[in-house]
């Protein structure tokens, strides 16, 4: 594997998982415990594959076909980035699931979803044109609507139905906005793209293009006013669903979507920059406000994810080096602790039966890892140093001085309080309070759900260090900042 070009590799991180997820119907049918590892091992061979790609980069032409013709798969060190964070968390998640998903039915089909949301993320981070983009985002978003309702109980199907049609709206935006951009520029290829725009500068209709993506993108990201459909669609699914789709699907084919067409093929000015800034302060405030108010742990962590990603696009809303490494460390960070946070959630409903606050407590003594890994799942998302949301998250806040945002820097500080404050009161209530007479004789979380939670929370203790290099230059980052900042997309 060491000595295969990385151009042959590109198109592997599509296939492979799309692959695996038809034969796990064909060959595990009525096996689930099978579909489960052939799953965990598609994965792991799909991490191995993203450390590979580190450092390099590659364009894949598929069927030959020369650009613009053909169909284009594009490596560089910003999808070397999202694929390792998309990836490493999937394993996590997918691992976690063969004890969890043991009390459900149709276990085989919940791989076979699972897979097939990596191939459209997958997809949408490598690919070279807005039409294939827009396909491998429908991909992943129609396995995300089907995985919500996986549980068919009523909660989870209102959810889901909430969400299909939300989805479908972005979707539609989405697909308008490339329809108009291909009539105006001729390809949809996003190199050439970019190109054109460049020479021709944005017109009006363009303008209304670019506004068509930024609203059906801040759909798919939760930013508010998009966020309606979240607090209902990521408490109401699975555990394991709950935590790719916060964890790594709004970022995949929300934010990243979002910053590469803003920056890489529109190109930036001071209008769009000031509207995502306050599209990002709007959502930071209002995420962490209504997170604060939550009995229901999943729902609580379900508006800390709108809070979050209001961080990453203030970031972004900068157009800083400062502010892009800030915001793509924060998107980094974010999919480590919000995964192991949502994956604690759900040990604790598995373990309880429940995910109401009020009726939990002392559950450190019942569910030792779980405790243990939340509590560092809940001093990271907080900003509690040394953890690693305190350093993105400071990273964000000086840009904000830097560039003059004295407001947004101390809106930031104050709502990392407010974030501080609901992370403590899940701490105290469902882990350090009286354990309930009722809850005497729990058992501990089942091996494989620890093990994935310990991967997940010894990942934030890593991403701790990433800074090491510098603030402005922290592992990995630095480099996928460069690319945003280039011009070029794919470059």
């Amino acid at each position: 594997m060491w000595n295969i070009d990385v151009q042959a590799l590109i198109p592997v991180f599509v296939a492979l998982p799309l692959a695996v997820s038809l034969l796990t119907q064909l060959l595990a049918r009525g096996r689930p415990r099978l579909a489960g590892w052939m799953a965990n091992f598609t994965m792991l061979a799909l991490v191995m594959m993203c450390v590979y790609a580190i450092g390099r980069s590659g364009l894949y032409h598929l069927g030959g076909w020369p650009t613009p013709i053909g169909i284009d798969l594009r490596l560089d060190e910003l999808a070397t980035l999202l694929l390792l964070v998309v990836n490493v968390v999937g394993l996590a998640v997918v691992l976690y699931s063969i004890d969890y998903m043991a009390r459900y039915t149709s276990r085989g089909h919940f791989y076979s979803l699972f897979l097939l949301m990596v191939t459209g993320m997958n997809g949408v981070i490598l690919a070279g044109d807005l039409f294939n983009l827009y396909v491998f985002l429908e991909v992943a978003a129609v396995a995300s609507y089907s995985l919500v309702a996986f549980g068919c109980a009523h909660e989870e199907l209102e959810a889901s139905f909430k969400y299909i049609v939300l989805g479908s709206l972005s979707s539609a935006l989405i697909l308008v906005g490339v329809a108009l951009v291909y009539g105006i520029t001729g390809t949809l290829n996003m190199a050439h793209m970019a190109g054109r725009i460049a020479e021709t500068g944005m017109n009006a209709p363009l303008m209304l293009a670019f506004g068509l993506f930024i609203c059906g993108f801040s759909f798919k990201a939760a930013l508010v006013p998009f966020h309606a459909w979240l607090p209902d669609a990521h408490p109401a699914a699975p555990a394991p669903v709950s935590a790719m789709l916060s964890g790594v699907l709004i970022k995949a084919i929300g934010i990243y979507v979002l910053a590469r067409l803003a920056f890489n093929v529109f190109g930036m000015d001071g209008d769009v920059l000031s509207l995502l800034r306050w599209l990002g302060v709007a959502s930071m405030v209002a995420g962490g406000l209504l997170a604060a108010g939550q009995k229901d742990i999943k729902r609580l962590f379900a508006y800390s994810s709108i809070s979050q990603v209001g961080f990453m696009v203030l970031g972004l809303g900068l157009a800083t080096p400062l502010g892009l490494v800030g915001a793509l460390y924060h998107l980094v960070n974010h999919a480590f602790f919000k995964s192991l946070l949502f994956l604690n959630a759900g040990a604790v409903e598995y373990a309880t039966g429940t995910r109401n606050l009020k009726e939990l407590g002392g559950l450190n003594r019942a569910l030792p890892v779980t405790g243990a890994t939340s509590l560092i799942g809940s001093m990271s998302i907080a900003g509690v140093p040394p953890f690693n949301g305190f350093w993105s998250k400071l990273i964000i806040v000086l840009a904000c001085i830097e560039g003059g945002h004295f407001g947004f820097a101390a809106l930031a500080v104050a709502v990392s309080i407010v974030t501080l404050a609901y992370q403590l009161k899940v701490q105290r209530m469902a882990f350090f309070a009286g354990l309930p007479e009722s809850m005497r004789n729990l058992g501990s979380e089942p091996r494989l759900m620890a093990a994935a939670m310990i991967l997940l929370a010894v990942g934030c203790i890593v991403l701790s260090f990433a800074v090491v290099t510098g603030l402005r230059d922290p592992w990995l980052i630095g480099a996928a900042q460069q690319t945003l900042t280039s011009g070029v997309f794919g470059g």
